[in-house]
């Protein structure tokens, strides 16, 4: 598998003031590795719209990283403003990939509802919202992270036709 490169962005007012350690931030890095992924940026900010917005542009058109992975942000706090940042520089939506990580968390808990997590495309750059719990990371990502090196080939103009990956041929 071809290597990518990954910018990960916490977003958590503690974090950032350096309260809490980014145990979640730790996971990505991880999980993302583990499958070909280059971390090329990390960054633990305030949970600040404009301060989200920025560093999305940054890692897209500065950096040109393949993949934003966000964490934190996306629930129902006054606080929480990483899917509003997110749906402010996006060009694309990528429903499916918010709709199967809720999917699977609602096998586990009722409040994976509540998640407002959205996925996009920014220029050839894959940005996904995760949440901001370790386990609800490790679980999210893990049911996008198949789809992930495959979406970035097709951005990048290098994937396969799309048909030719299904198993059926149908």
């Amino acid at each position: 598998m071809e290597r990518f490169s990954v910018a990960i962005l916490t977003a958590s007012d503690k974090g950032s003031r350096g309260e809490r350690d980014d145990e979640s931030g730790r996971v990505i890095r991880e999980m993302v590795e583990a499958v070909g992924g280059n971390v090329e940026a990390y960054d633990v900010v305030p949970d600040d719209f404009d301060t989200l917005r920025d560093k999305l542009i940054k890692y897209a058109d500065s950096l040109g990283v393949n993949l934003v992975l966000t964490t934190g942000g996306t629930g129902l706090s006054p606080r929480d403003n990483t899917p509003e940042a997110t749906l402010s520089v996006i060009k694309k939506q990528v429903p499916g990939m918010a709709e199967a990580m809720r999917a699977y968390g609602l096998q586990k808990t009722p409040h994976a509802m509540i998640s407002r997590a959205v996925c996009g495309v920014r220029g050839r750059t894959l940005i996904v919202n995760l949440p901001g719990s370790p386990r609800a990371v490790r679980e999210n990502l893990g049911v996008v992270l198949p789809a992930i090196p495959h979406a970035i080939q097709v951005l990048c103009g290098k994937g396969p036709e799309c048909a030719s990956l299904r198993k059926d041929n149908a």
